[in-house]
């Protein structure tokens, strides 16, 4: 993928569930399709590929991931996929795919509008490109994040950190329209219920705070954490039940070629 983190498996998945209801919902438009050939872009450990493999057990299934570590703990789940490590920036399939699966990867990459009609430009006609990303970055959890990043102790290391960005939803609409027959978008917003300590934080340790934990050492990280943690309190307060609310919103897009 377009980043250079150190993803930890583990962390990643302590919400798998969470995580992997907008992929389910993004499989469930994609109707009576039968792809032969499927790329997941960004197949992380290998949770989403898997759904594929269950719905097309007879198509040829390529994941593609930058992360080694990821990499690894899908192949010892899924050994008959090809795993192939890449720079989805920079990837190219060598042969026509029918379908183009992405889920929370592309935000990571910068330049949509180059990126996009290049993948487009790889499907089969009438391949699909399927992508759900992250919508969540004017949220509180976001953007206490970048707030706290900007300030005075934190900025040198971290000022020019970046956390993902997408563009708006009509500017998919305007790029894809007159390279495809067809697109969909939509939005929704889930309301994850949390539980645990510090639940919020935890889920953005697994994702989104990875590029700001790289740039600082043991003690700043836990210094920054804390300050982050405390933010994220006043905001995200636990229920009488034990459990937190996090509301997440996430963009979908359909496209056929």
């Amino acid at each position: 993928m377009g980043w250079q983190m150190s993803w930890n498996p583990a962390q990643y998945l302590r919400f798998a569930d969470a995580r992997l209801r907008p992929a389910l919902d993004l499989l469930a438009r994609l109707g009576e399709t039968e792809p032969r050939r499927i790329v997941d872009l960004g197949c992380g450990a290998g949770n989403v590929t898997r759904l594929l493999a269950e719905r097309w057990p007879a198509a040829e299934i390529v994941g593609i991931d930058s992360d080694a570590a990821m990499l690894a703990r899908a192949a010892r789940t899924l050994p008959a996929i090809d795993w192939q490590r890449a720079d989805i920036a920079a990837w190219r399939a060598g042969f026509s795919p029918d379908l183009l699966f992405s889920n929370a990867v592309l935000h990571w990459l910068p330049d949509h509008r180059r990126l996009l009609p290049e993948l487009v430009g790889q499907l089969c006609p009438g391949g699909v490109l399927a992508v759900q990303i992250p919508a969540n970055f004017g949220e509180p959890a976001h953007q206490i994040l970048r707030q706290l990043a900007g300030e005075a102790q934190w900025n040198d290391a971290l000022g020019s950190v970046r956390m993902g960005s997408i563009l708006p939803p009509t500017d998919y609409e305007h790029l894809l329209r007159p390279l495809c027959r067809q697109v969909e978008l939509w939005e929704t917003t889930y309301w994850h219920v949390l539980s645990g300590d510090d639940p919020v934080i935890e889920w953005m340790k697994g994702t989104t705070l990875l590029p700001f934990m790289k740039r600082l050492d043991g003690a700043a990280a836990e210094h920054f954490l804390a300050a982050y943690r405390e933010r994220l309190a006043a905001v995200y307060r636990r229920s009488p039940d034990g459990t937190t609310l996090f509301p997440f919103k996430r963009l979908f897009f359909v496209a056929q070629r």
